[in-house]
């Protein structure tokens, strides 16, 4: 008997017999070790590492995220993944403004700062070197290798996160050297660096 989720288009040449094991996930809730796993599972997506900020009633908000990414070229558009109940969200979505800067492996101890739970308000970009985006005024790490403002143009509820999309207002490099080929990358619930 044919199998009915083989397509027509499909050969089959290429495709293994044997069965994936899988865990199907509890419903309509998954369980605890439902969520533990998928936790694991999901720690094994490289993803860059980056610092969202901005500025709100006059002080500064930072958090690093590795949720982000490019949404479109044009119009250049990204948007970031914030935890619903943190300061971060709060005030970006607030503001409405934010920057998002990416880090360079040089930048593993600010990543480690800003990730930091019960980081304090006041004082909280008192060790980690910035300017100020030219657009939003929000801090933008020094060194970063890559850094975009943005604009808010829609806010998503996902679970437990907000989706904050972006329209891009202004971008630009700030890395010099060999510290622009050595992006911080995370990995298996760390941090790593690209081999050469």
């Amino acid at each position: 008997m044919d199998n009915p989720l083989r397509r027509a288009w499909h050969d089959g040449e290429m495709e293994n017999p044997e069965p994936l094991q899988a865990r199907l996930l509890a419903r309509p809730e998954p369980s605890e070790d439902d969520v533990a796993l998928y936790r694991g599972f999901s720690a094994d997506a490289a993803s860059g590492v980056a610092v969202v900020s901005t500025v709100l009633r006059g002080r500064d908000y930072a958090a690093t995220v590795s949720g982000f990414l490019s949404v479109s070229y044009d119009p250049p558009t990204m948007l970031v993944s914030l935890y619903a109940e943190s300061r971060i969200a709060e005030a970006v979505t607030t503001s409405g403004s934010w920057a998002l800067s990416l880090l360079g492996n040089r930048h593993e101890g600010v990543a480690n700062w800003l990730a930091s739970p019960g980081t304090p308000l006041e004082g909280l970009l008192a060790q980690v070197p910035y300017r100020r985006g030219p657009a939003t005024g929000a801090a933008v790490v020094d060194g970063s290798l890559t850094y975009f403002e943005m604009k808010s143009t829609a806010v998503h509820t996902a679970a437990t996160h907000l989706i904050i999309v972006g329209a891009v207002v202004a971008m630009g490099s700030i890395a010099a050297g060999t510290d622009a080929m050595d992006p911080l990358i995370h990995f298996g619930s760390s941090y790593r660096r690209l081999q050469r």
